[in-house]
């Protein structure tokens, strides 16, 4: 079973900023998969499927950020999955709006949902997808910039970097995540 994750907050006010990308690309694989989103447990939201007969869990955590490993360390116990079929999914203000960037292992760079999840977890060694939100101009505060919405002009390259994140993660479902890392890297 594989186990994918993106990070976010939960409710309306939170959908659709910078920080809620991860949970933009888990809906747009629940689309593509057909897997609806319908089971509340683990501190999450996530739904269940296959494709090509690889058993696949979509995972939202509800615990708002700074918490989000909770959920995914619940997932993983419950469901007795390896390190190795996880992937967690964030936005980074390190890398420029639209930028993916696929790692096998690295520090949380100062992403307190990924923080939780190493503390979690035990190990900053798991795959991951970093989704580029770049940093705010000066004077803004970066928790208001996260929580801030994508302007008009990032939109479409947004929506272009959440599509490729899925790319990324039907191709891992195919090939080892070196092989994806090397093909989406580019």
């Amino acid at each position: 079973m594989k186990l994918i994750v993106g990070l976010g907050n939960p409710g309306k006010q939170y959908e659709h900023t910078r920080h809620n990308i991860g949970f933009e690309v888990i809906d747009e694989l629940s689309r593509q998969f057909n897997i609806p989103l319908d089971q509340s447990k683990f501190k999450g939201l996530y739904g269940i499927g296959f494709y090509k007969g690889e058993k696949i869990l979509l995972l939202k955590p509800l615990t708002y950020m700074n918490l989000s490993g909770e959920s995914i360390r619940a997932v993983m116990d419950y469901y007795q999955i390896e390190l190795e079929d996880l992937v967690v999914i964030y936005d980074d203000l390190d890398l420029p709006v639209g930028k993916i960037r696929l790692r096998q292992k690295g520090s949380p760079g100062g992403h307190n949902g990924i923080k939780s999840t190493v503390a979690h977890l035990g190990t900053q060694e798991f795959n991951r997808i970093r989704i580029g939100i770049d940093r705010p101009e000066k004077g803004m505060s970066i928790p208001d910039y996260v929580l801030g919405r994508f302007q008009k002009d990032e939109q479409l390259i947004n929506e272009d970097a959440v599509k490729k994140s899925a790319n990324s993660c039907v191709a891992w479902l195919e090939k080892p995540f070196l092989q994806v890392m090397n093909e989406f890297n580019q």
